[in-house]
C-alpha cells in the first residue's frame, strides 16, 4: 500500500470544546518527531523511555509553547496499529488541538487518510478486515445490542467462524488435489459419500450465517416500524409517549397527520426507527388521500407494524382493511383508550380478524401511559427472544459479510450437485476453492487493495 512508510498524524477526538483532546501519530518516526516539539521535566528524551509509559510535559514549537499535555508511548508491534505508536492528551479546545496537529506536520508528519489508523493495524496484521470493520459499528452503534455485537466481532467471533468453516474447506480441497496428484498411493473411492456430509454440514451453517443477518441488520440499523391506524385512534399520541415529548401535533380533528414523521426510540437496548403515518381511511381531500397512500406505501415495506386501534368506537371498513394490511406482517395490535368504556375486546379482533395467527393484541391507554411498558417487552420479545447472546451466536450485521456467504454458499450447493451427477473429482476442488476464495473476503485474506481502500475511506478521520 503507498504512503505505508510515512508517518501519519491526526486528531482523534471531536472537534468541540470539551475537557482533553486526543491526537495520535503513528510510524517508524513517530517518537523521533514527537522529541522534536516535547519538552517534558527531565532531559531525558521519548526515544529513551520505556514502551507503554505515560509522560508529563508541554509541546512546543521552538520556543513558542503550545499547550500542557499528556504523552503517551507504545511502541511497535505492541500498539493498535503495529507501528510505534504516539498519543498526546492536551487540552480540549478546537484552536489547541488543532495547533498540535499543524505542529506534528511541520515537524515530520503526515495528515492521516480516514481510517488509516485501521488500515494500518489491517496491514500488519493485528485485525483481520472483519474485525477491522466492526471498529466503525462501535462508533457508529445505535443502542445496546448494537454495541454487543460490534464488540463480539471485534473480538473475533465472525473471524473465528469463517476461519473453521475454511478450514475444512481448505482440507477436503486438498485431500483431492493430492490424491488427484499421486492415485497411486491415495484412494478417492468412496470420498464422495465423506464430501458430500461434509458440504451439507458446511452449507447449514453458511444458511444460518445468512439467516443471522436479517436479525443483524435489526441490531445494527434498528426495526423498521410503522404505526397505522384509524384518524383519531391515538397514533400520533403513541409516538409522543415513546418520545417522552410533544413530538407529533395531536387534536380531535380527525386527518390532523398529513404526512410521514420519522423518528428514532430506543427501548430496553433496541432502536425502532418509526413512523407515525397519516390516519387509513377513505377521503375525498387530496393531501389527506397522498398521506394514505403513503402510509400504505411504508407499511409493506416495514419490519414491524404497530396497529393502534380505538377501542372505544366500534371496529368499520378502515379497521378491516388495516387488518388486512397487517396480516401477513409482523404486526402488534395496540387497543388504545383502555381508560374509557371499551367496545372493541381481545376476543373479537382474534375470533373475527387474527384467528390461528400470533398477534400479540395489547389493552393501553396511551392518555395515561398504561401498557407502553408491556407494548416495549414484547417488541423486545417478538424480535429477539428476550434477549440476545454474543458469546457464542455470531450475528452477520455486514451486508458485504453476507454477499460473500451467499456466494460460498452458491459454490458449495454446485459441490453437492457434482457429487450426485458423479462428476469427475477436480470438479469438486474448482468449486471447493471459490467457496474458500468467497469466505476468504470476509477477512481479507482474498481481497484486492482498492477494496481495501474503500472500506476504510469510510471511517471517521483518527480512527
Amino acid at each position: 500500500m503507498k504512503n505505508q512508510a510515512q508517518t501519519i498524524a491526526a486528531i482523534s477526538t471531536a472537534m468541540t470544546e470539551s475537557g482533553i483532546g486526543i491526537v495520535r501519530m503513528s510510524g517508524s518516526e513517530a517518537v523521533e518527531i514527537a522529541d522534536r516539539i516535547y519538552r517534558g521535566k527531565s532531559e531525558k528524551k521519548l526515544e529513551d523511555q520505556k514502551s507503554h509509559t505515560i509522560h508529563y510535559g508541554y509541546i512546543a514549537d521552538g520556543d513558542d509553547v503550545i499547550d500542557e499535555v499528556l504523552v503517551m508511548l507504545m511502541r511497535g508491534p505492541h500498539s493498535f496499529t503495529g507501528e510505534d505508536t504516539v498519543e498526546i492528551d492536551c487540552h480540549g479546545g478546537v484552536f489547541v488541538v488543532k495547533k498540535v496537529l499543524e505542529t506534528l506536520i511541520k515537524y515530520g508528519a503526515r495528515p492521516a487518510e480516514p481510517g488509516e489508523f485501521t488500515k494500518r493495524a489491517f496491514l500488519n496484521g493485528r485485525l483481520d478486515l472483519s474485525q477491522a470493520e466492526a471498529v466503525i459499528d462501535v462508533i457508529q452503534s445505535k443502542n445496546e445490542y448494537a454495541l454487543k455485537s460490534s464488540l463480539s466481532q471485534l473480538k473475533g467471533n465472525v473471524k473465528q467462524k469463517i476461519t473453521d468453516i475454511r478450514n475444512k474447506i481448505i482440507y477436503h480441497t486438498a485431500f483431492i488435489e493430492t490424491a488427484l496428484d499421486d492415485p497411486e498411493h491415495i484412494s478417492l473411492d468412496g470420498y464422495d459419500e465423506t464430501l458430500m456430509k461434509v458440504s451439507r454440514e458446511i452449507i447449514e451453517e453458511l444458511r444460518k450465517l445468512i439467516d443471522s443477518a436479517d436479525d443483524g441488520r435489526i441490531v445494527r440499523e434498528g426495526i423498521r416500524t410503522v404505526i397505522v391506524g384509524k384518524p383519531n385512534a391515538g397514533k400520533s399520541s403513541l409516538l409522543n409517549a415513546l418520545l417522552g415529548e410533544e413530538r407529533a401535533i395531536v387534536t380531535d380533528i380527525a386527518g390532523t397527520t398529513r404526512d410521514v414523521l420519522e423518528e428514532t426510540i430506543n427501548l430496553q437496548g433496541i432502536s425502532l426507527n418509526i413512523m407515525d403515518t397519516a390516519g387509513i381511511r377513505d377521503t375525498s381531500d387530496v393531501v389527506e388521500k397522498i398521506g394514505v397512500d403513503k402510509a400504505k406505501s411504508h407499511a409493506e415495506d416495514a419490519d414491524l407494524i404497530i396497529c393502534v386501534v380505538d377501542a372505544a368506537s366500534p371496529l368499520d371498513e378502515n379497521d378491516e382493511e388495516i387488518f388486512r394490511m397487517i396480516e401477513k406482517k409482523k404486526a402488534v395490535v395496540l387497543l388504545n383508550k383502555s381508560d374509557l368504556d371499551m367496545i372493541v375486546t381481545k376476543d373479537e379482533i382474534t375470533e373475527i380478524y387474527f384467528k390461528g395467527k400470533d398477534v400479540p393484541i395489547i389493552e393501553i391507554s396511551v392518555k395515561n401511559e398504561n401498557g407502553i411498558d408491556i407494548l416495549e417487552q414484547t417488541l423486545k420479545d417478538m424480535f429477539y427472544n428476550g434477549e440476545l447472546s454474543f458469546n457464542s451466536e455470531v450475528y452477520i450485521t455486514n451486508m458485504r459479510h453476507k454477499t460473500a456467504l451467499i456466494q460460498a454458499l452458491e459454490s458449495m450447493k454446485k459441490v453437492v450437485e457434482s457429487i450426485e451427477n458423479q462428476m469427475p473429482e477436480d470438479f469438486y476442488s474448482i468449486d471447493l476453492m471459490d467457496a474458500y476464495e468467497s469466505l476468504g473476503s470476509i477477512t481479507g485474506e482474498t481481497i484486492g487493495e482498492d477494496l481495501v481502500n474503500e472500506i476504510f475511506s469510510k471511517f471517521c478521520m483518527g480512527k
